[in-house]
């Protein structure tokens, strides 16, 4: 198995994001996986762009993209990505795209094919928090996790989604009462993320609550 697992350069401001850095301190093989790691940038237009080009290098059977979820506490497997892009803030080129749909020919939404639910037990049993998101934004995020969907679909036979991670502690010194999380507990998230689906590679996900009531 080949997963392409992405992460963004930093953006917002931020000297670092703590995506890139779990997918740097990732080994090239986990069991009988092998990861081909891409740093894309954060920018509307040029992330997807990266990806696909390097879709049609490797032939990945999953993709994986990481993203931080600043102030959120817990690992966010994401369940749906829409399509429409609302940004709040400029990404890394000053592009601020606001109600624009991602893809004309696209769905309104692509569901996760990875299997959300199995990589939030397999996360737990590592004894780290994880949930269910039931929204990945409307930034590069959603954008990409959109993007990821659709080209999947496109080139066939590909499993796709997205995972959320908290801030790295230091980039909370100057904000209060914000969670992080180590980069050592990240990235014992993403590898159990990615054994599950290896896991789950040819079975249904789990049947398990995962919902939240708002």
């Amino acid at each position: 198995m080949k997963i392409l697992i992405t992460a963004f350069d930093p953006f917002g401001g931020e000297k670092i994001n703590p995506a890139l850095e779990v997918i740097k301190g990732l080994d090239d093989n986990i069991e009988s996986c092998q990861l081909i790691k891409l740093e894309i940038p954060t920018v509307f237009g040029k992330a997807e762009e990266v990806i696909e080009r390097k879709i049609k290098e490797v032939r990945p059977d999953v993709i994986l993209s990481l993203g931080q979820a600043g102030g959120r506490s817990d690992i966010s497997v994401e369940r749906v990505a829409i399509n429409i892009d609302d940004a709040k803030i400029s990404d890394n080129e000053g592009n601020m795209p606001i109600d624009e749909k991602i893809r004309e020919d696209g769905d309104t939404a692509y569901f996760a094919t990875i299997p959300i639910k199995a990589i939030v037990e397999e996360i737990r049993e590592e004894k780290l928090p994880a949930s269910i998101s039931n929204t990945a934004g409307t930034f590069l995020c959603n954008h990409v996790m959109y993007q990821d969907l659709y080209l999947a679909k496109k080139y066939g036979n590909i499993r796709a989604g997205f995972i959320h991670i908290p801030y790295l502690p230091d980039q909370v010194l100057d904000k209060k009462d914000t969670a992080s999380m180590n980069l050592d507990d990240m990235l014992r998230a993403i590898r159990a993320a990615i054994r599950a689906i290896i896991k789950y590679e040819d079975k249904q996900d789990l049947k398990i609550s995962g919902g939240a009531c708002h």
